[in-house]
């Protein structure tokens, strides 16, 4: 038996009651629409850790958790609309909507059907399929979001398309910024940012070092030529704390003489720089070999989450065709592969073979 729509579509705060600081005292209210699945309950995927960032600075944070059985576009654009008017009914100042994928166009759609919604920040839009399962139809996720952008009454649009999303028909940043600036509404449209790639790019830590202080801006103000620019700097050079983390002692040293290894070594010898897409710096400081043997200090900076300090790890590995490879028992793999143009591939593997990450370090002088 079909339920009705509105009981399968539920606003609640994302960080629980607590963190909810109310109408009179919070800087506005702001809910993020997850995406949609065809074989499973996305209402059970995480909040993105950008949205911490709005909640950080003052914002209360709700979610739009929305059941299958009647997750369509009507039913859940209707409903996020009527949240979103309830919301400023009671006192809040600034309404703002975010929403990744499916989320992202019931978000675009609802901001065309009140006047209620000051700001919308759209991840990777999409409602039509990808290319690989429905490329019949997936090229709807541009066709159909400009009638749904020439719909939007007064809010204030910022959208982000990323490189190698499989649900983007590609070619959707100029037609959006034309659109919404014939129709006098702010906007900031982000195309392809680097090194942020695929469907799920806005989830990452990485997007929000990079991109959580501009989306705060734009929920709170009207974008300006005067504001900083919206793509932050993190991870294209080390902070402070990482150099100082990861520097080499001061005998350094992979001279010794007739050493094989040594010299398979040389090109790595020193200290090298990254980031990881969950947002954190990652540093390898190559200092000497002895015999077979290559010693390194591996440094990770902290993390997103209050319980993920920097660490410095001391490392033994070798030189193996080529690579540096560190496989001690119980610990972790990291591979290394110097690449054409002078930079390092990095790979790190889970010693129990659950994760891995992959960036490319450069050296730093």
């Amino acid at each position: 038996m079909a339920h009705p729509a509105a009981a399968q579509i539920v606003l609640k705060s994302a960080y629980g009651e607590a963190s909810l600081a109310g109408p009179a005292k919070a800087r506005g209210a702001i809910v993020w629409s997850h995406g949609r699945s065809v074989d499973s309950e996305d209402s059970e995927a995480p909040t993105p850790l950008y949205m911490k960032a709005l909640r950080d600075a003052g914002w209360d944070v709700y979610r739009l958790d929305r059941m299958r059985v009647s997750d369509t576009l009507p039913n859940s654009s209707r409903a996020l609309a009527g949240y979103s008017e309830a919301l400023k009914a009671k006192g809040y100042r600034r309404v703002a909507l975010t929403g990744q994928s499916f989320g992202a166009f019931i978000s675009l759609i609802a901001a065309g059907q009140t006047n209620a919604i000051d700001a919308v920040v759209a991840t990777a839009p999409a409602a039509f399929g990808n290319f690989t399962e429905a490329f019949d139809s997936y090229r709807e996720n541009a066709a159909q979001l400009w009638p749904i952008l020439r719909e939007v009454r007064r809010a204030r649009v910022m959208m982000f398309f990323f490189h190698g999303d499989d649900f983007d028909p590609g070619g959707r940043a100029d037609p959006a910024r034309n659109i919404l600036s014939q129709r006098g509404l702010g906007s900031l449209i982000v195309d392809q940012p680097a090194l942020l790639t695929g469907h799920g790019a806005a989830n990452t830590g990485l997007f929000v070092r990079r991109f959580g202080s501009c989306i705060v801006r734009f929920a709170e103000e009207p974008p300006t030529p005067a504001d900083p620019p919206c793509d932050e700097s993190w991870g294209r050079s080390p902070s402070a704390e990482m150099l100082q983390a990861a520097a080499l002692p001061a005998n350094a040293s992979g001279s010794a003489k007739g050493n094989d290894a040594t010299t398979a070594l040389r090109p790595y010898m020193g200290m090298w720089y990254g980031s990881y897409i969950n947002g954190r710096e990652v540093a390898l400081s190559v200092e000497k070999a002895e015999g077979d043997a290559v010693y390194a200090d591996y440094v990770l900076g902290a993390g997103m989450e209050a319980d993920q300090p920097s660490e410095r790890v001391r490392r033994r590995g070798r030189v193996e065709n080529g690579e540096l490879v560190f496989d001690e028992k119980g610990r972790n793999i990291l591979r290394y592969r110097m690449r054409p143009d002078g930079r390092i591939a990095a790979s790190w593997l889970d010693k129990d073979g659950h994760g891995r990450l992959d960036t490319v370090l450069r050296r730093v002088n």
